[in-house]
């Protein structure tokens, strides 16, 4: 990114008139955060998307579970019994119309976020198709618990490939940026997710606890083991000092 060049001082002698520019910093207004490279998403790539996949399969699993959500799946299962769509597809619907939030917070999305948008949906439409409806609260309980522990790997994963927050939450950290606090941003949102899931039909239940409580523990030991070393900042070229003879 080259400076905008100004006039920082002027000697005048006769025939020599000498001037100096110093480099002005140009703000960015991209809407996505700068490229990896090719190396990088190589290496990183790849864990995204296995990430993604396990985050998609272990909520197909609640789903078939039937014992509760978490608050945004509550949201996205009562949304969809409510027009008729597979939840899969409401995850994604609801993920890109999150994303339109992120334009007044200015929020910088990456690959990983598009990624998290779409593959999560897709994959809990796919395994809804293969997985059956589960009977007998054993098996029930197991595919709970089951669940809930690929949710936390996967997510563990998925954030550990540093490719780029999730709509929600980009939404989260962007929204508290301007003054409250994560805690207070997150369970605001959450608790306002689950009311309206809740009232519109979705499943409130032992595993909305179990999530609140279980799966922040598992996504931990998941990026302690998964997570890569952050991408380095892309460096400014530096803008010298022209003299002008």
């Amino acid at each position: 990114m080259r400076g905008i060049a100004h006039p920082a001082g002027t000697s005048e002698g006769g025939a020599r008139v000498t001037r100096r520019y110093a480099p002005v910093a140009v703000r960015a207004t991209s809407p996505f955060l700068p490229a990896p490279s090719r190396a990088e998403l190589r290496r990183r790539l790849p864990r995204l998307v296995v990430g993604l996949v396990v985050m998609g399969m272990g909520l197909a699993f609640m789903i078939r579970a039937n014992l509760g959500l978490g608050p945004w799946d509550v949201l996205h299962q009562g949304i969809a019994e409510r027009i008729g769509l597979p939840i899969g597809t409401v995850v994604i619907l609801v993920g890109l119309v999150v994303l339109v939030g992120w334009i007044p917070l200015r929020e910088r999305m990456g690959v990983g976020t598009i990624a998290n948008a779409v593959v999560i949906g897709v994959v809990i439409d796919l395994t809804m198709l293969a997985v059956p409806d589960l009977e007998g609260l054993a098996v029930r309980g197991v595919a709970l618990v089951g669940g809930i522990l690929a949710m936390g790997v996967g997510t563990g994963i998925y954030i550990g490939a540093g490719l780029g927050p999730g709509p929600r939450d980009g939404l989260m950290t962007g929204i508290a940026r301007r003054g409250p606090s994560i805690r207070v941003v997150r369970t605001g949102i959450e608790l306002a997710a689950l009311a309206g899931g809740w009232l519109l039909g979705g499943t409130v239940g032992a595993g909305t606890v179990l999530m609140a409580f279980g799966i922040g523990p598992v996504v931990q030991a998941s990026l302690h083991r998964f997570s890569l070393p952050p991408l380095a900042p892309t460096p400014v070229p530096h803008v010298p000092d022209t003299t002008v003879t």
